[in-house]
């Protein structure tokens, strides 16, 4: 049975449907504009599903020799969703009429008329009415006007393409009428209709202009490019002869011939020089285009010839004009850029890299814009990769860098001390410089967090004279010793030592003895009787002045003790270090007991009241343990703080280096690379990639023979996914009338291809399948009705609209008229998984904390299974849910009884999933079940249950299996 041609789509509201008859008077007896109503209304109610077929006579007589245009525009419309044959498959007699009224219309004097009549015919299915017509169409080609000319050839090559039995001689007429054409768009569609019905016609038109192509309108040369690369690839002799007309393509003034050259430039040479005209093309695109999109999408196109190894020696001296990308003001644009470059980037272009990244770092200065402070955060972590990539230029690159610790956005110098961190780690010589820029940036550093992690950098690989320095900056970022003392005194309204001494600095030494009486009435007050009494903190009421401290100082008066607790490790292990290096028992003693005194300052400090919340108890002990070690110094808490913390530091760095080769050699595993005793490729075997760069015309070729379609991949036809595995039945076999779907889901919407048997002796007249949905679906049109002889079979689309990430359920019946009576099938439910929009994706522990704590949607999920290993849980979880395991693989390694791991997956539509299971099970039992929970985030609500009930129904399809 033939398919229901496409036509155009109105979209309306719930009409309610008006009676025929009511319908037939408004078109006979109304005024022109009643009848444009009732005609839109008409063709609303047909577009629904509706049938009229009385109407039909009533158009002809009543509406059909009317003149004015808008009804014409309707009519066109009209003539095309109609229903135009009977039951029995025969073409209805009344179109002859209708026929006849467009074969006028094609003479018609207006040149609108006539070329929309033009476009309305080339989605005519019907010979018997196209081939009365053929005179008028061939006689369009010589009207005066462009525009039914244009139409007239648009019309002759889709009547010659479905039937050109009807116009045996279109290519001939084609080439004779491109051959006297001036104008453009009429040369492009005469052009196009060579191109896929006479390629050597076209070949011998280009051949004889192919000086001039440069000057032909961009709608001519896209469909040069297309001719080609289709002849090219069908005949690589004939490369040499038109290649050079490809490169001067390469600078037309049209953007979109520029993309469709460069790459069908590359598939046709591999030629150093072809491919750095291609790139430097792409480039040129990416940074003239405005549009966002059309940036990431050539992006993409240099990205995947970076991936083919012959390319990408030619692209790495391209690094330069790659980085004039960042120019582009969107955040992503410049992501894919740095990705790209640093991919490219090698030894002998890096230095220029690094100065042109300088000068972007520069540029973010003192610059407010919502994406400033991601962009940033890349910055800075491109030059950390190019420092540890290429360690030659990591001097240069610190000073840049630690500039960014003072700097608002946390996330960058968090990003600045990650690599500070790694890059004192690997290169023992930098340390010195490193520490001197640290130790310069420490007082001005803005966030508790930042100071934590510069504090422990100090405190682990400070080493020599420079301790003492760096206890000297601590000190100063802390404020007047004791603190408590020094709080007393602000509420007072006393000077602190610190303004004493700046007021010192300003008037002399005279200030010295003026400090001492100063502090002595801070502790002593006169009664109204004349005795003296003494103040303590404790009896004053902890109401802190807004006064500017020290940061450190500030950190602790807001309750933040956990970076006190951070600071006694440091000075801990600079005390120790320092009785190491110093021989003298009295200078070990006095740096001890200077450090011990910061640290019982800060413990006093917590317990007085004075901060916004006191001291924790984890914070307590930790400092208290610090304390202990100092007094005690045994071996082995000396190892701790001494030896220990570096070597997991190290130990943690490799297992990161260790990540990162594996996740390149998979990368490398996924290139194809072929060596001269390389076995014979056969298609078969293959992984059923999709080739970027170009088409593979040979493997196409065969598919097409074998498969039946040009798109279907040879691999495809065997592989578990293919349509075969993914068919739904949805009537029993012993119903009268069988059915099942295959349902595609495509991004954004999802294409049901339903089969329906008719098992029955019966013809089934107005057999329609009526679908709804539950869930963020909807239904785009209803399917048309068929007839279906007996034992005869169809295929009915229906299209689904998808807006979100759930779980969705489309129900419906078949309804069919037999000579009795009305029957209704009852049809199983379908059921959209969301694993259909879910794929795979990576983040950063950075990135995976702040979106945990930013999605305000989370569902938990009880673990129920009967599998009784915690890693065989973990593969069937992944594998259930499409996410990926963003825990390294050895920090899952080994048995212990419990583990936790974090998963991300993407949505097609850009939604995020995020997912933490923590498991355990008794080590001592091997035969005992998993359990624990998992706990599902996301932005969505829908996201985050649709999650939880696919994990919870797989949970329950393993225990029925076991």
């Amino acid at each position: 049975m033939s398919q229901v041609p496409c036509y155009t789509i109105i979209n309306s509201p719930d009409l309610e449907v008006p009676n025929e008859m009511q319908l037939k008077q408004d078109l006979e007896k109304g005024d022109t504009n009643h009848k444009i109503e009732t005609l839109k209304k008409v063709i609303k109610l047909l577009l629904n599903g509706e049938r009229y077929p009385g109407l039909i006579m009533t158009i002809i007589r009543f509406v059909l020799p009317v003149q004015d245009h808008t009804i014409k525009k309707l009519l066109l419309i009209f003539w095309e969703i109609v229903p135009k044959t009977s039951g029995d498959g025969k073409l209805l007699q009344e179109m002859i009429l209708v026929c006849d009224a467009y074969r006028k219309d094609l003479q018609h004097p207006n040149e609108f008329l006539r070329g929309s009549t033009l476009r309305f015919l080339c989605k005519l299915k019907e010979p018997e009415l196209l081939e009365p017509l053929m005179p008028a169409i061939r006689a369009c080609l010589d009207h005066r006007h462009s525009y039914v000319r244009r139409n007239a050839v648009l019309a002759i090559f889709t009547i010659y393409k479905n039937f050109d039995w009807l116009v045996p001689d279109g290519p001939e007429l084609i080439a004779n009428f491109l051959d006297t054409q001036q104008d453009m768009s009429c040369k492009r569609n005469a052009f196009l209709m060579l191109l896929h019905a006479d390629q050597e016609r076209a070949l011998n038109y280009l051949a004889s202009c192919i000086d001039q192509v440069h000057s032909f309108g961009d709608i001519l040369q896209l469909v040069i490019v297309e001719l080609i690369y289709k002849v090219c690839h069908a005949n690589p002799a004939e490369r040499s002869r038109f290649i050079r007309c490809i490169y001067n393509l390469l600078n037309s003034s049209s953007n979109a011939v520029r993309y469709e050259s460069a790459g069908t430039l590359i598939t046709l040479s591999l030629a150093p020089t072809a491919i750095k005209a291609a790139a430097s093309c792409y480039i040129e695109l990416i940074v003239k285009e405005s549009d966002n999109n059309v940036k990431l999408i050539v992006l993409d196109r240099l990205i995947a010839m970076k991936e083919n190894e012959n390319m990408e020696k030619v692209m790495q001296d391209l690094v330069m004009d790659v980085l004039r990308v960042l120019a582009a003001p969107d955040i992503e644009v410049r992501r894919k850029a740095l990705a790209l470059a640093m991919d490219l980037v090698y030894s002998r272009n890096i230095g220029e890299m690094v100065l042109v990244l300088k000068k972007e770092v520069a540029k973010t200065h003192n610059v407010e814009h919502e994406d400033t402070g991601k962009y940033r955060q890349l910055l800075v972590r491109t030059l950390h990769i190019c420092s540890i990539k290429f360690p030659d230029v990591a001097a240069t690159v610190i000073p840049v860098l630690v500039e960014f610790l003072s700097d608002t956005n946390e996330l960058a110098a968090a990003d600045v001390l990650i690599f500070i961190r790694e890059a004192i780690q690997k290169f023992p010589a930098l340390s010195a410089l490193i520490i001197e820029h640290l130790i310069e940036a420490f007082p001005q550093i803005k966030s508790s967090k930042i100071h934590r992690a510069a504090v422990w950098i100090l405190g682990e690989y400070v080493e020599g004279p420079q301790i003492l320095e760096v206890i000297d900056a601590i000190q100063q970022t802390l404020g007047d010793i004791p603190m408590v003392e020094a709080e007393q005194r602000r509420l007072t309204g006393d000077p602190t030592d610190e303004q004493n001494q700046q007021q010192g600095g300003a008037s002399g030494d005279g200030n010295g003895s003026s400090s001492t009486t100063t502090t002595s009435n801070a502790i002593n007050k006169v009664t109204s009787d004349g005795t003296y009494a003494t103040q303590s903190a404790y009896s004053l009421a902890p109401v802190t002045k807004a006064e500017k401290r020290p940061p450190l100082r500030q950190y602790l008066m807001d309750g933040d003790f956990f970076i006190g607790a951070a600071l006694s490790a440091t000075l801990t292990k600079l005390a120790l270090r320092y009785v190491e290096l110093q021989p003298e028992s009295s200078a070990q003693n006095r740096l001890t007991t200077r450090v011990m005194l910061i640290m019982s300052s800060i413990l006093h400090l917590g317990k007085s009241g004075f901060p916004s919340k006191p001291i924790t108890n984890d914070d307590t002990d930790r400092i208290f343990i610090c304390l202990r070690t100092l007094s005690e110094r045994t071996e082995e808490a000396v190892s701790v703080f001494m030896h220990y913390c570096r070597e997991a530091l190290g130990k943690m760095l490799d297992a990161q280096h260790d990540e990162d080769l594996r996740m390149l050699k998979e990368k490398q595993r996924a290139t194809a690379k072929v060596q001269p005793d390389d076995p014979v490729l056969f298609a078969q075997l293959s992984n059923g990639r999709d080739n970027q760069l170009g088409e593979n015309v040979f493997e196409s070729s065969l598919n097409q023979a074998l498969a039946g379609t040009k798109t279907a991949q040879l691999s495809d036809i065997s592989s578990p996914n293919n349509k075969l595995n993914k068919v739904t039945q949805l009537t029993g076999f012993s119903d009268p009338v069988y059915a099942e779907a295959y349902v595609n889901v495509n991004q954004y919407d999802i294409v049901l291809d339903v089969l329906i048997v008719n098992q029955t002796n019966d013809t089934l007249q107005n057999c329609t399948l009526e679908l709804a949905t539950l869930g963020d679906l909807k239904l785009v049109e209803r399917p048309h009705p068929v007839v279906l002889a007996p034992h005869d079979f169809c295929n009915i689309k229906a299209n689904v609209k998808v807006s979100s990430t759930e779980n969705g359920i489309i129900f419906g019946n078949i309804v069919y008229d037999t000579a009795l009576n009305t029957n209704v099938i009852v049809l199983n439910t379908i059921h959209i998984d969301i694993m259909d929009y879910i794929i795979p994706a990576s983040c950063t522990d950075t990135e995976f904390r702040q979106m945990w704590q930013d999605f305000e949607w989370e569902n938990k999920v009880t673990v129920n299974t009967s599998f009784t290993d915690l890693h065989e849980y973990l593969r069937h979880l992944l594998k259930s849910t499409n996410m990926k395991c963003l825990t390294p693989e050895k920090a899952l390694s080994g048995q212990c009884g419990f583990m936790a791991a974090n998963m991300y997956a993407k949505s097609i539509f850009g939604e995020n999933a995020l997912a933490n299971l923590s498991i355990e099970k008794p080590v001592d039992d091997p035969d005992s079940k998993v359990t624990g929970h998992i706990r599902i985030r996301a932005k969505s609500q829908g996201m985050a249950l649709s999650l939880g009930d696919k994990i919870s129904s797989s949970q329950k399809q393993s225990v029925q299996a076991a």
